[in-house]
């Protein structure tokens, strides 16, 4: 297997380095488009009963950013099932495993939100796919996802560090594959997402009641 230019041999095949790119990928197209669901639950009524409830606004959101964790824990366990039988070279300590885990979870809950808030804004559902679509590729790609930080150009390098994915897929890296260490910190990668799932989690509570109007 060739080796991307920039990533050195001692660091592994390509396959390898893409390969938690390809699992944070997997959770960002499904949670992107979480937001939908919410379109669906007022046009079926049932947001307005969300809406009288005496839950706060914050555990509605984070109810749904909790769902959206799950469901990218389970796209998880296929890639990482994928992963094994292409050989790449998975870490299977426990720890990792676990770090990995909370990791998805935290970043499925942060793009979760992120398409409550779009949902919000634009209130239909042909609105929302469009520009849900619009923002995913960006996002992708303007992220360590596919190729190394290192390699980009200085404004794309400098896009791609106040991206989350890029700390989510930095994290990935460094727990999925053995002998990989993470670029900016574990505790750095996850203070940004924890961060950024806080702040669109509190957006997302303060717009949601826009839906029912």
């Amino acid at each position: 297997m060739a080796h991307v230019r920039g990533l050195g041999a001692e660091n592994g095949r390509y396959l390898d380095f893409l390969a938690p790119g390809i699992l944070a990928q997997s959770v960002l197209f499904s949670a992107i488009f979480y937001g939908i669901a919410a379109i669906w639950e007022r046009d079926l009524g049932v947001l307005h009963r969300y809406m009288v409830s005496p839950a706060p606004r914050t555990a509605l959101v984070l109810g749904k950013a909790v769902s959206s964790g799950v469901r990218g824990l389970v796209q998880a366990v296929i890639v990482y099932l994928l992963a094994i039988a292409m050989g790449i070279a998975i870490s299977f300590n426990p720890a990792n495993i676990f770090g990995a885990a909370a990791m998805i979870m935290v970043g499925s809950a942060l793009f979760s939100t992120f398409s409550l808030i779009v949902a919000c804004i634009v209130k239909t559902r042909d609105r929302f796919m469009g520009i849900g679509q619009v923002l995913t590729m960006p996002i992708f790609f303007a992220s360590n996802a596919i190729y190394p930080i290192d390699l980009m150009p200085g404004w794309l390098r400098a896009i791609s560090s106040a991206n989350p994915l890029t700390y989510e897929v930095d994290a990935l890296r460094s727990l999925m594959l053995v002998g990989s260490n993470s670029q900016y910190g574990l505790l750095t990668d996850f203070a940004v997402l924890v961060a950024f799932t806080a702040v669109f989690t509190l957006i997302a509570a303060r717009l949601y009641p826009r839906l029912t109007t």
